[in-house]
C-alpha cells in the first residue's frame, strides 16, 4: 500500500494525475473540489471520495469506511 499527495497548483494539474495515479487506486478529495464547475463534475464521475475537512469526525467516519472497503476488495 501507499499514498499519493497531490498539491493542485493549476485545474489541468488533474489530467496530469490521471497519467500518474495506478489502476485500482482509491482517490480521496476536499469536498470542496465538488463545487468546480466541470472538474468537480469529473472528480465525482471518476469516483473520487469527497471529504469535509470542516466536519473532522466526519471525515474521520468516511476515511474508516473507505479503508474497511479498500480491505475487503483488496485495492490500494
Amino acid at each position: 500500500p501507499f499514498v499519493i499527495v497531490c498539491n493542485h497548483q493549476a485545474s489541468l494539474d488533474l489530467m496530469g494525475m490521471v497519467e500518474v495515479i495506478p489502476e485500482r487506486c482509491v482517490p480521496i478529495a476536499k469536498r470542496e473540489l465538488l463545487y468546480l464547475g466541470t472538474v468537480g463534475w469529473a472528480c465525482w464521475l471518476s469516483g473520487i471520495i469527497f471529504i469535509e475537512r470542516q466536519r473532522r469526525d466526519a471525515a474521520i467516519e468516511i476515511i474508516s469506511r473507505t479503508a474497511s472497503t479498500m480491505r475487503r476488495e483488496n485495492v490500494r
